[in-house]
């Protein structure tokens, strides 16, 4: 069923050419007319043989993406990050990860870079945060706005932009409406840090003080 979504070049790389994971590639494909059913066969047959390969679904068009070396110690960063601040601030958290969230009636599917449900564990995220290194590729906010998403980031041009889900669609905000006194500024000077581990001390620090 894989053989029928991925054209056999894509495969090809996938399977022998683990070296596409590196600091300098980044690459995303998109396959239109691709219904319900391979989607989910896909899923399966992925597995956790590429776990770090991202899936997403808008109304037949199906993006994989290959993140680099960078784009994940970026969003690794992201995420403890943000876990420093739930636990210094006492804020119940969830952290989701990279979980698939599907709907079958709403033809969307994500698996977002980091996300988090705050104060309960809910079936989908309250946070959903997509690192962006490369333009184009399907609408993640029309997937995730079909999926119930209440809040979406990005991080783009090292940089947090905020969408709060509004009766309309997605909103831009100044802030977190989940995390209101979180310093979006702040955040984002560790997030670029190029040691992970003094990032995390340091804004550990910076948040105490």
């Amino acid at each position: 069923m894989f053989n029928t979504i991925v054209n056999p070049l894509l495969l090809n790389r996938l399977y022998t050419h683990p070296e596409l994971y590196s600091e300098q590639t980044h690459q995303q494909f998109t396959i239109t007319n691709v219904d319900w059913s391979l989607y989910k066969s896909l899923l399966t047959d992925l597995g956790d043989d590429f776990a770090g390969l991202r899936v997403y679904y808008l109304d037949g068009k199906l993006e994989l993406i290959m993140p680099s070396r960078q784009h994940e110690i970026i969003k690794d960063n992201i995420g403890r990050l943000l876990g420093i601040y739930l636990e210094e601030n006492r804020i119940r958290f969830y952290g989701l990860g990279s979980t698939t969230f599907k709907n079958e009636a709403q033809q969307r599917g994500a698996e977002p870079d980091v996300s988090f449900c705050i104060d309960n564990n809910k079936t989908l995220p309250d946070i959903a945060i997509e690192v962006v290194l490369t333009s184009g590729g399907i609408d993640k906010l029309d997937i995730y706005r079909g999926l119930g998403v209440a809040e979406v980031w990005f991080w783009q041009d090292n940089r947090f932009s905020i969408y709060q889900l509004q009766t309309q669609g997605y909103e831009l905000l100044e802030c977190s409406h989940f995390l209101p006194n979180l310093d979006l500024n702040l955040l984002a000077t560790y997030v670029n840090y190029t040691e992970p581990l003094e990032a995390m001390l340091d804004y550990r620090q910076a948040l105490q003080n």
